[in-house]
């Protein structure tokens, strides 16, 4: 069982940066590939980006350039560091974990944390 614990959210002012942090639980979490997704209001969860056990990234098109995903194994915390923000990156920001690789497909993720908001202002 892997428990996962997002922090980092707010809000900020278009073109700022925020670093969000996946914190997991559990001694398997170095062996998982871990996910980010987001939901905006009135649409679907979208994927933005992932990691997989060997530190290989994968990103959303829209994302690329301004956000990095990155891994530290012993603190078993995934982090999203978010720059250049827009307003369209407004929504809640889920981390996922998986054994497999990364999928951008949500139905396929084992693991969810229960979000965090981040609000981009114009």
């Amino acid at each position: 069982q892997v428990q996962l614990v997002e922090s980092g959210g707010g809000l900020v002012q278009a073109g700022g940066s925020l670093r969000l942090s996946c914190e997991a639980s559990g001694r398997t979490f170095s062996s998982r590939a871990v996910g980010w997704f987001r939901q905006a209001p009135g649409k679907e969860r979208e994927f933005v980006g992932g990691i997989s056990r060997t530190g290989g990234t994968t990103y959303l098109d829209s994302v690329k350039g301004r956000f990095t995903i990155s891994r530290d194994n012993a603190k078993n915390t995934v982090y999203l560091q978010m720059n250049s923000l827009k307003p369209e990156d407004t929504a809640v920001y889920y981390c996922a974990a998986r054994a497999e690789w990364v999928t951008p497909d949500s139905r396929h993720w084992s693991y969810w944390g229960k979000g965090t908001l981040v609000t981009v202002s114009s």
